[in-house]
């Protein structure tokens, strides 16, 4: 292995007839290098965007969300309640209700969901950490108050100084009684007075406003009627276990929800759009390879006396094809040791320095950035695949010179 690698790397470094030769290595080294880099900071971005976006998702969702299979509502009984809160790594449970319905606000009117909760709610998730402005309050002696996603607060134009107009929540009468038909009524009316905005960078700030329980139960035409159940847990819980104490206690005709189901179509269409721009770069990068094929078959040629000075020296034909593999895989590893270097330093710029930015409206200035150590093992391994996959036709040329120049095949 040695003298293989010695051997290569003089072929290398040594100065070749043609100039073209070095030419074309060196634009394969930079070609590798700048792939390189563009693979490690592609992934390390959608890495970034993941983890804010899952931040921000987090402090809107519990740990756990308990709805039902079929149907929209459930009850549970005292028993019931007084067995959920005794699960060992259950911290926190929170009743609510949602439904979809239309809001006017100074006769603006938009499509949205009104969500009811409880007094837990705020402990079992953090929303108070995704308000922007106002105070998380839900209700003061009769008066309903709500806070808005900050995409409807805007929607509906609403005026957080005008603490005398309130966001009318409609509702289609589901039991409609003679008496209410001859009056026409055919919505149920619920006043909420904004209290606040929230922002949690996802559809939930142009649909949700978030008010009490018990209100959106009435609005509901309905009583202790639940949405869900969501579930704050120990930070050393075992979710098998708690989710098997759960299927005990309510049955198997509810989907217990951890922090990625209930997110899983976001999820999934990120990581797809993170594997394609990785496959794209990935065919770039196949297609600077070929410039290395073209380095390695000139420098065959180039070498054709020296190949059968070793064939006659008694070297086999797997030890010649070795030389030109190891070959590729010195300019190989030479940008991708490059390229991680590139990468490292744009994504300290990046990090710390906002290098690119991002358009004004958006919740951050500069493009997010995570380096994860798998995402150095993928590229690793990508890009010496393409590199020894790209010595192999050269490699097998030279395997081909015979002992006698002029008897070559």
């Amino acid at each position: 292995m040695n003298f293989t690698f010695e051997i290569a790397k003089r072929y290398l470094l040594a100065k070749k007839s043609t100039s073209a030769v070095n030419i074309i290595t060196w634009i394969s080294v930079i070609g590798i290098t700048i792939g390189t880099s563009a693979l490690i900071l592609i992934l390390s971005v959608f890495n970034g965007f993941e983890s804010l976006l899952s931040g921000l998702y987090n402090s809107f969702n519990p740990d756990l969300k308990i709805v039902p299979i079929d149907g929209k509502y459930f009850e549970l009984d005292s028993t019931q309640i007084i067995q959920l809160d005794a699960i060992e790594g259950i911290i926190g449970i929170s009743k609510t209700v949602e439904e979809v319905c239309i809001f006017e606000y100074k006769d603006i009117q938009k499509p949205g969901i009104i969500k009811g909760v409880d007094s837990n709610y705020k402990s079992v998730t953090s929303i108070d950490s995704t308000i922007e402005s106002g105070d998380f309050k839900l209700k003061e002696d009769r008066i309903n108050f709500g806070v808005l996603g900050k995409g409807l607060s805007i929607n509906l134009s609403i005026n957080h100084k005008d603490a005398l107009t309130p966001v009318k929540a409609f509702m289609p009468i589901r039991k409609n009684t003679s008496i209410l038909n001859k009056m026409g009524k055919e919505f149920k009316q619920m006043n909420i007075y904004p209290s606040g905005t929230f922002a949690v960078g996802s559809e939930a700030d142009v649909q949700y406003i978030i008010t009490n329980y018990e209100s959106v139960n009435r609005l509901l035409s309905q009583e202790n009627k639940i949405s869900a159940l969501e579930i704050k847990l120990s930070e050393d819980h075992d979710e098998d276990e708690i989710r098997a104490e759960l299927v005990t206690v309510l049955g198997d005709n509810f989907a217990i929800k951890n922090r990625y189901d209930q997110e899983e179509s976001f999820l999934k269409i990120m990581n797809i759009e993170k594997w394609i721009s990785f496959l794209i770069v990935v065919l770039v990068l196949g297609i600077i390879a070929f410039n290395m094929i073209g380095s390695l078959w000139m420098m065959v040629l180039e070498k054709k006396k020296d190949i059968a000075i070793l064939r006659s020296m008694g070297l086999e034909t797997k030890n010649i094809r070795n030389i030109f593999l190891m070959e590729g895989i010195i300019i190989t590893g030479v940008g991708l040791i490059l390229g991680t270097l590139l990468a490292l330093i744009l994504y300290y710029l990046q990090k710390y320095y906002g290098l690119v930015t991002i358009p004004d409206g958006f919740m951050i200035s500069a493009y997010p950035i995570e380096l994860k150590w798998t995402d150095f093992v993928i590229v690793t391994a990508t890009v010496v695949c393409i590199g020894w996959l790209a010595s192999i036709l050269p490699a097998y040329r030279a395997g081909k010179v015979s002992a006698f120049v002029r008897e070559e095949l």
